[in-house]
């Protein structure tokens, strides 16, 4: 059993400005979730994130508040709070900030998410 909560958690901070909580997962510290994974995701005004795919994830996310727009290859959609949004593996999708205030939601990921189930495309483009 697990109870946490984003203010207890210390955020991993990509270089697009976009802030990510892992609360439940796997590890010791993130409760031993095998079957998915939940973070808590923030996107300042002017930030988006990396663009990426995962092999194997499902991934949800809930808007929970602000304006945003995602891409999902290659087409774009606008989203606001109480959206939610299902990506298969591998579909392509970048998700953006598109209003003045952050731009927050939950992402479900089953099963758990790890690094190594995330292809960040901005890298293969890069080389």
């Amino acid at each position: 059993m697990l109870i946490t909560r984003k203010d207890n958690t210390e955020p991993i901070i990509n270089s697009t400005g976009e802030r990510v909580y892992e609360l439940i997962g796997l590890g010791e510290n993130l409760g031993n979730a095998t079957k998915h994974s939940v973070g808590y995701v923030v996107i300042p005004a002017g930030c988006y994130s990396r663009p990426h795919l995962h092999p194997e994830d499902e991934e949800t996310y809930c808007m929970l508040s602000g304006a945003g727009k995602i891409k999902i290859d290659n087409i774009e959609y606008a989203l606001t709070a109480g959206d939610f949004i299902l990506i298969h593996p591998p579909e392509k999708h970048q998700i953006f900030n598109a209003g003045d205030d952050d731009l927050e939601f939950i992402v479900v990921c089953a099963p758990a998410w790890t690094p190594t189930n995330s292809v960040f495309l901005d890298e293969e483009e890069s080389r």
